[in-house]
C-alpha cells in the first residue's frame, strides 16, 4: 500500500482556454473582464470586483475555482469571501457543464 497521494489529472492549457472563452460569452460580465489563473491542480476565475464584493484595495477577488478530478470530471467551487475560503457547490461534472 503506497502512502503517497494520488496523483492529480495534468491541467491542459486547452482547458484555460476553453474557460477564458466561456467567460467572454457570459452577458453576467459585460462590466468586467475577469480573467482565468492557474490554482493549484486547476484553474482561478479572477475579476477586478464581483456583485457582491470587491477588494477595498483594488486588487482581484477570486469568483470560482475549476479543478478537475480522475476520469475526465470537474469539480466546481465559490469564493466564499466572509470566511476567506472555496466551497465546494458541485462535483462529478464535465467541463461544459461546470462553466
Amino acid at each position: 500500500m503506497s502512502l503517497l497521494a494520488p496523483q492529480v489529472p495534468q491541467v491542459l492549457a486547452l482547458d484555460r482556454a476553453r474557460i477564458a472563452r466561456a467567460l467572454a460569452r457570459r452577458q453576467r460580465y459585460k462590466y468586467v473582464r475577469p480573467h482565468v489563473e492557474r490554482e493549484g491542480a486547476g484553474w482561478k476565475v479572477v475579476s477586478p470586483n464581483c456583485s457582491r464584493s470587491v477588494d477595498p484595495a483594488g486588487g482581484e477577488i477570486g469568483i470560482a475555482w475549476l479543478v478537475p478530478t480522475r476520469h475526465g470530471q470537474w469539480q466546481l467551487h465559490a469564493r466564499d469571501h466572509a470566511r476567506g475560503c472555496w466551497v465546494l457547490k458541485a462535483a462529478g461534472l464535465r467541463l461544459d457543464e461546470a462553466l
